[in-house]
């Protein structure tokens, strides 16, 4: 299972760099995360202020 960033997302960054795997990318209004590479880790979610990461 992987993780999907909500539209609760408030585009702040934290989630990017926190990332092992370097999945996260920066979209239009909000982060995104390519589920393909994604390994579950939780650690966007561990830092994201809005609680916007959540698993698939």
């Amino acid at each position: 299972m992987a993780y999907v960033i909500t539209d609760a997302c408030i585009n702040c960054g934290a989630c990017e760099p926190e990332c092992p795997v370097g999945v996260i990318s920066s979209g239009d209004d909000k982060y995104v995360i390519d589920a393909a590479g994604c390994i579950d880790c939780g650690a966007c979610a561990n830092v994201c202020p809005v609680d916007a990461p959540k698993p698939e």
